[in-house]
């Protein structure tokens, strides 16, 4: 970036032709110097966890005899990284010789779009999270073993060696997390940026408050 945030802020977040008290500027200053900048803080320490869970889980699998789980995760995850990163790296290109207010409009654009990417991507997200689960389970040698105990000599309608009841019940599962997989991320999300996104939209709305008098 051309400017850093505090360059910007130190502009004013209103045009240079509004009247407005200058503590009172100062304040509002710097309550969006600390949003943006515990945001982006947050992020990357989350996206960092993401990728040192992946390895760990990953491990755990090796460890407990649930490889494919694993590897599927691993992928997912790592995925999951690169695409929000680049997101991240777009945030740079906002444009930045304007006043603060306008560059605090940006960044919600930028983060309205953000959301928006991994709301569709959340879709197939949840889907691909239990099929990586089942599948796990399933090619787990020892699990299966445990199944045939179970069963003994009852023998349902079996497809691929499944009974296809089981089938049917995943297959609705899958389907209902898909469609409610856009739910589950903004659930998701507003556990863990909730506070942030509700202080944005709160100072954003006084800017605009104190802009219209």
């Amino acid at each position: 970036m051309e400017k850093s945030i505090e360059s910007i802020w130190k502009e004013g977040f209103l045009d240079s032709n509004a009247m407005i008290a200058p503590k009172l500027n100062n304040l509002y200053d710097q309550k969006s110097i600390h949003i943006i900048d515990k945001f982006k803080r947050m992020f990357k320490i989350n996206l960092n966890a993401l990728v040192a869970f992946s390895f760990v889980l990953l491990a755990i699998s090796f460890l407990v005899k649930v490889p494919v789980m694993g590897g599927l995760m691993f992928i997912l995850f790592n995925v999951l990284v690169i695409v929000n990163k680049r997101q991240f790296k777009s945030l740079n290109k906002i444009e930045t010789n304007v006043s603060s207010y306008q560059y605090l409009k940006s960044f919600d654009g930028w983060m309205q779009e953000q959301i928006a990417v991994n709301k569709k991507m959340s879709h197939y997200i949840y889907p691909y999270v239990f099929i990586a689960m089942v599948s796990g389970f399933w090619f787990s040698s020892a699990i299966r073993e445990s199944l045939g105990r179970l069963l003994g000599d009852y023998h349902p309608y079996m497809l691929a060696g499944i009974p296809v009841y089981w089938v049917l019940a995943m297959l609705v599962i899958v389907v209902v997390l898909g469609f409610f997989g856009g739910r589950i991320y903004k659930w998701d999300l507003n556990l863990v940026y909730g506070r942030i996104l509700k202080k944005l939209a709160e100072l954003i709305a006084d800017m605009e408050e104190l802009r219209s008098n």
